[in-house]
């Protein structure tokens, strides 16, 4: 199935059709071990030696309330997505798809005007609008806190999420290791398609998956989000 049919006519992603998605990216060579932020990686979705704060196009990452002190600080990587730069294509794709149906909209009033369109038409195409914007605000949604690459630092103390934002781009949010909850306190299972990295705080919640994601560190991952239970 291809990248046309999965998206449908609307833009709009079953369950079946997500799994279909993951399975579709091919898988990347392991790493030969934990690697700190900011090296050249092998094999990351950009390509062979690029830098991977950049995943669709060449805008850098952007950073969201990044703690004090840790400017200077190693990050290393703990669980890497790989499917994540087919997400922020897909997430550009609806914006650009949404805009040009809205910017339809001006031309369809005016040849309503002129009588070269049938009020049938322009209600149509109103309602292809109101409908694509709905699913560009629930697709933003989910692809907003589906995770790429967690890092934890040296300390364990911090927990940096590298995530999409609303263009598709890569953002990073830094979260407080003892402010996040273990996933084995949470109703989610590893056998699941997403599970929910939640905060004691009640700030942002964002989703990983275990069964097309890839745990680099096991150790740090473990010290994060405590022991899970054993999933195929």
């Amino acid at each position: 199935m291809g990248m046309a049919e999965l998206c449908d006519r609307n833009g709009l992603l079953s369950p079946f059709q997500a799994a279909l998605l993951l399975r579709a990216v091919p898988r990347l060579p392991r790493l030969p071990g934990p690697t700190a932020c900011g090296r050249p990686l092998y094999g990351l979705w950009c390509g062979s030696g690029q830098d991977p704060r950049r995943w669709v196009g060449s805008r850098l990452a952007t950073s969201k309330e990044k703690p004090p002190g840790t400017e200077t600080e190693k990050f290393l990587m703990v669980y890497r997505f790989d499917a994540i730069r087919a997400f922020g294509y897909l997430s550009q794709l609806k914006v650009a798809q949404t805009a040009l149906t809205v910017v339809a909209l001006p031309p369809g009033f005016y040849w309503y005007s002129q009588g070269l369109m049938t009020l049938d038409s322009l209600c149509l195409v109103g309602g292809i609008a109101g409908f694509a914007l709905t699913m560009l605000c629930w697709m933003s949604y989910f692809f907003r806190r589906l995770v790429g690459i967690l890092y934890v630092n040296e300390a364990g103390t911090v927990l940096r999420v590298a995530h999409l934002t609303f263009w598709g781009w890569r953002q990073d949010t830094y979260c407080r290791v003892a402010d996040v909850i273990p996933l084995a306190e949470t109703k989610d299972r590893p056998q699941e398609l997403f599970m929910r990295i939640q905060q004691y705080s009640g700030k942002q919640t964002f989703y990983i998956t275990l069964r097309y994601g890839r745990i680099l560190d096991r150790e740090r991952f473990t010290q994060v989000f405590g022991v899970l239970e054993t999933h195929k």
